[in-house]
This record gives C-alpha cells, structure tokens and sequence, in this order.
C-alpha cells in the first residue's frame, strides 16, 4: 500500500512561510478597535500571494438584497450596516491610497486572523467563495461588501468581524453536513488553484488542495475509508500515471467520485461502467483499483 500522504500539507497557492519582520499597525481609535474586534489570539503565517494577475472578467453576481435592506422612505439612503461593512474594509486595506477598494495579502492575513480562521483549512476557501475572492489572500470592496450582505438577516447583520466570526461557524457546519454547499466550495477553489492565464491546475498543487478537501483533519470530509484508503490511492495514480496538470473537467469530477464512493454501497464500484461519462484519468484509476481487489481477493489490505 502507498505511504500515506501527510495530512498537513497546505496547498501550494496557499504556501505559508514564518512571518519576518512583519508588523500589524497598531489600532488608534476605539471606535475601530470595536469595529474589527479579534476573537482569536492565534498567531497565523504570513501568506505568499500567488502570482496571479487581476481578472479582467466579469464578476459573479449574488442575489439583490432582501426588501429590509432597502430605505423604507424610498431616497435610496444607504442601510447603516452596508455603511460598518464599508469602513470594515477600509480598515484592513494594504494600500489606501494606491488601492482604495482592495485587500492585499497583510490585511487578508490579519482580517482572516481576526475571524479565527486558519489559512489551510477549508473554512477559508468557504470565505473564499461567499467574498468572490478574485485570489488567494485578496478582497475586493464590491465583492467583500456584497458577500456580507447576502448572509445578513432581519435579525442579524453580520457587520463587524466578532459577527462574521460567528459566521465562520456556520460555513464550517454546512461544509461538514451539506454536500452541495461542499460542492460548491470545491468547485469554486479551482480558480484559486490555477495560475492566472492558465486553463488548469498544476498536479502538486492540486494534489494539495485534495488532501486538504478530502481528510477531515483541516474542515473537509474524509475520502479514506477502512475498506480502501482512496484518497492516498488516488493522489499516489495521479503522480506516477498521469502527471498532467488538472482540467476544471477533471478537479470537478475528483469531487464526484468522491461523493459516489461515500453512497451506500458506493466503495463496491458496481456502479461504474466503461462507457460512463468520466474522465480517462479516472476511469483508468477506477480500472487499476479493481484489479488490485482482484490480487487480494477483493479485499483491500489498508495497513
């Protein structure tokens, strides 16, 4: 059986290295310090931005906000939590003068920081998503205030980083009981794993990105099972027998098979067919696990 793969390794567009003669400025007003209050003390690496260009497509778009978010009046007044989401952002631009509507790598570091959330953990990418990060360790304003503004409620507006921290826990228990919001999680990394002007995924980077996504160690759900350690046997196929960069077809598709191994009776491959719809890369993996049952008796040794 192969070695198994450390359950650590980050993914290398999030390469993290030790923080060198980094400092955070000091907050001046308690107005601000009450605004972006921290909820955890922990010390968190400094990240390496990818070497990503900006996009020069389009934006995702969400939803129009909900009738409470509008001035009852009718003059278009601007909701006082869009206006806190709005100096939140401010508060943790790199760049004001330079780039006023952006977060670069020291204020995301610190912004994700104050949330409680650590860089190689899925929680993260799911920050990740619900912003439209256009890269790793980046915010954009419309994005940044929009994204919040999705999730606030009647009830709760979520305007200040203790709330969003709050948040974060909701993000962590829908990765871990929905499979669809995991979906699309996943789906949406592929454009934080791919190098700008690139169509694919580098395979060590990607092979990073699996072993975060799918070992429950850092927020994912976990592929190995006692049966068969899939996961290990998957990353192991893909390095010695494909060695090619990762398609959007295909990380999308790792993520179903992932899902369909972990249906009842989903780990006996009898669903499989070689005339299905998957791609060769898995198809050949699928292959090469059937013969290795039919070496042991169809009895994977694990250990």
């Amino acid at each position: 059986m192969p070695p198994k793969r450390k359950s650590a390794d980050s993914p290398a567009s999030l390469a993290l290295k030790s923080p060198k003669d980094k400092k955070v400025k000091a907050t001046s007003s308690a107005a601000q310090e009450d605004l972006v209050k921290p909820t955890s003390t922990t010390v968190t690496p400094v990240m390496t931005k990818p070497s990503r260009g900006r996009r020069s497509g389009g934006k995702a778009t969400r939803p129009k906000a909900a009738g409470f978010y509008q001035s009852g009046s009718g003059n278009n007044a601007v909701p006082p939590f869009q206006n806190n989401l709005n100096k939140l952002f401010d508060h943790y631009r790199d760049n004001p003068t330079e780039s006023p509507d952006t977060i670069g790598i020291e204020g995301a570091q610190k912004y994700l920081t104050d949330l409680g959330v650590e860089l190689d953990e899925v929680a993260h990418l799911g920050i990740c998503e619900l912003l439209q990060c256009p890269s790793i360790g980046e915010f954009e304003r419309e994005s940044f205030v929009s994204g919040w503004r999705s999730v606030c409620t009647i009830e709760k507006a979520y305007d200040t980083a203790a709330r969003q921290a709050q948040y974060v826990d909701v993000i962590r228990k829908k990765l871990a009981n929905n499979p669809l919001y995991f979906k699309q999680v996943y789906r949406n990394a592929f454009k934080l794993a791919k190098p700008e002007g690139q169509r694919s995924v580098p395979m060590d980077s990607a092979i990073d990105f699996w072993n975060m996504f799918f070992r429950q160690g850092k927020g994912g759900i976990e592929w190995n099972s006692p049966s068969t350690q899939w996961l290990d046997l998957w990353c192991e196929f893909y390095e010695s027998e494909s060695k090619r960069p990762v398609t959007k077809d295909l990380w999308n598709m790792v993520c179903e098979l992932v899902m369909k191994t972990k249906e009842p009776d989903g780990e006996s491959l009898s669903w499989w067919k070689e005339d299905g719809a998957w791609p060769m890369a898995i198809d050949e993996f699928v292959k090469s696990i059937k013969e290795k049952r039919k070496g042991s008796g169809d009895n994977m040794d694990t250990s």
